[in-house]
């Protein structure tokens, strides 16, 4: 079954944590799980980990993409833009784990001392886990120990020692701010504006104007701002989100093909199956029909 990305009103990602009462989220997957091989553009406030275990994959943070290969990972700092994917279409076994920065801090000088300086630092938007980098690797195998706690008794208090050894290895050999990082902090934030925008919104008519106008930028900012961290135009983003959110629509309910068309913000229902089919390599009635055989009887 396929998998996409729920997101909140500010295009922040809906965290379904594995402990209800802990903010801690941890699986393994399959990137061939994800439309397209690529995950929904996304952030949230957790800090993300990656540790890749078979095949690669290209890992989009900001307005940088960067290859992950068998044996690396990436640490996500909080509140970045980021999404995997393969253009190639080629399968990566991954382990992804997101931990609430506020698991560090059972009291104020914890936060003051040693989180806040590591989330706040302008250079620090991900960490590249590398094989031959000693405590890169040993950030890259506490997470292959992360997963590995899931199923123990105490799993919250060995999640936890684990998270707070990944830190001190962060705190103690990220490099200092670079000098552009304030620039591309007012950038990320222009650029939530109009994401959450969109996700407001995107049931009605939408135009360029209007994406730009709730960034309070330019439509050529806006454009630029798209293709640096999205890889796509404006009006793209929008349509693929859209069509994620018709994704949904075709899994569970009984709606006809217009009627998720307009839910969803096309215009009509040939528009909407055309962009489908070369999003997905298959009309909306396939893809739905490929879904019912799945299912288990």
């Amino acid at each position: 079954m396929m998998i996409s990305v729920e997101l909140n009103s500010n295009a922040s990602e809906k965290i379904h944590y594995n402990h209800s009462d802990y903010p801690m989220f941890i699986r393994r997957g399959l990137l061939s799980l994800y439309p397209n091989y690529t995950a929904p553009n996304h952030w949230h406030d957790d800090i993300e980990l990656i540790a890749v275990l078979d095949g690669e994959m290209k890992y989009h943070v900001n307005v940088e993409i960067l290859l992950l290969k068998k044996g690396e990972g990436i640490v996500i700092n909080s509140g970045q833009m980021h999404f995997g994917f393969s253009d190639t279409q080629s399968e990566c076994d991954f382990i992804c784990v997101l931990l609430h920065p506020m698991l560090l801090c059972p009291i104020h000088s914890f936060e003051r001392d040693y989180l806040q300086p590591v989330i706040s630092q302008q250079g620090f938007a991900f960490a590249l886990l590398r094989a031959g980098i000693e405590w890169q690797h040993q950030i890259y195998e506490r997470i292959l120990a992360l997963y590995e706690h899931c199923s123990r008794k105490a799993a919250p208090l060995w999640i936890l020692s684990e998270f707070s050894a990944i830190w001190a290895l962060l705190y103690e050999n990220l490099p200092k701010s670079t000098s552009n990082g304030m620039r591309q902090t007012r950038d990320l934030t222009i650029l939530k504006n109009m994401v959450g925008f969109i996700q407001q919104s995107y049931p009605k008519k939408i135009t360029l104007s209007d994406i730009a106008a709730s960034g309070a930028v330019g439509q050529s900012k806006c454009c630029r701002l798209f293709a640096s961290y999205f890889s796509l135009s404006p009006v793209a983003y929008l349509n693929q989100y859209r069509l994620n959110k018709s994704l949904s629509l075709l899994k569970e309910t009984d709606l006809s093909i217009l009627e998720i068309a307009l839910s969803v913000g096309f215009g009509n229902a040939s528009y909407y199956a055309e962009t489908f089919r070369r999003w997905m390599g298959k009309s909306p009635s396939e893809f739905k029909k490929q879904l019912h055989k799945e299912l288990p009887i």
